[in-house]
């Protein structure tokens, strides 16, 4: 095995087991903005991931969630970390949420790791080798009429300036594609996307440790990812829309149809 998929495997598995271990336990549940949570899980699986990393890469820089100071990313050896994706889902004890481990290197992703806790799915892939479910190869979909195809969204709850046309967006969609869902996890969306399950992901609000591991996840999973105009820096764009070819490019035209160029550009 790759040594840093061996080492991401490692530190996302000890990550989950700092999460489990606070389940069943009454949660310090505090509010970092108007309607985002954090709970001392999220900083125990931090320490804990960071942990395994710097024991084995000391030299290599981090960007993770709850200790980031910073919305770039250098040429160096960079882990990008998001202890529990879902948060809130966890906080209500609702089934989705996800450990995520990233590797980027000259600002390109290398290696990525999600595990949803719940259903124990490793989701796995390492630049150019392919995307793996639980060991086993996994593909987009071949989904290529937008009347047939499956999509996952997410609401923002940090930044609702684009409610209004969001909303349009999305109400169009509904008479447009065979159905919507909103896991409330990005990292999972976009790994259901890279294994078939949903043909295609739209979101706006996102974080770079949101999408880091997954987002490669898809690529190797012969999936597209782009920002909201088509571009690639999507790390730290905050929107994004990804899926298998033909679904990537209608979900893309339904943007551009329904939000203007400004705020697709992040340019509010």
């Amino acid at each position: 095995m790759d040594k840093d998929l061996d080492i991401a495997l490692k530190a996302a598995r000890a990550g989950v087991n700092t999460v489990k271990e606070f389940r069943d336990k009454f949660l310090n549940i505090k509010q970092k903005g108007s309607h985002d949570l954090v709970t001392d899980a999220d900083f125990a699986a931090e320490k804990t991931i960071l942990g395994v990393l710097l024991d084995n890469f000391p030299d290599d820089e981090v960007l993770a969630e709850e200790t980031a100071n910073s919305s770039e990313l250098s040429k160096s050896r960079t882990w990008i970390v998001d202890p529990i994706d879902g948060t809130t889902n966890f906080a209500h004890n609702f089934p989705i949420f996800c450990v995520s481990v990233a590797l980027w290197e000259n600002r390109e992703p290398k290696v990525g790791v999600v595990i949803e806790i719940n259903r124990n799915e490793e989701f796995t892939a390492v630049k150019g080798e392919g995307a793996y479910l639980n060991g086993e190869k996994i593909f987009v979909s071949e989904k290529n009429n937008h009347t047939d195809a499956f999509v996952a969204t997410g609401f923002p709850y940090n930044d609702l300036s684009l409610v209004d046309p969001y909303l349009n967006l999305f109400r169009h969609l509904m008479s447009e594609l065979q159905g919507i869902r909103r896991p409330g996890a990005a990292s999972y969306d976009l790994c259901c996307v890279a294994c078939g399950r949903f043909d295609g992901f739209f979101e706006y609000s996102l974080h770079a440790w949101d999408v880091a591991a997954a987002a490669l996840i898809i690529q190797e999973a012969g999936g597209v990812v782009t920002n909201w105009t088509g571009g690639y820096d999507w790390l730290f764009g905050e929107r994004m829309v990804a899926g298998n070819s033909h679904i990537h490019t209608y979900l893309l035209e339904q943007i551009v149809t329904y939000i203007d160029e400004d705020k697709r550009k992040n340019v509010i």
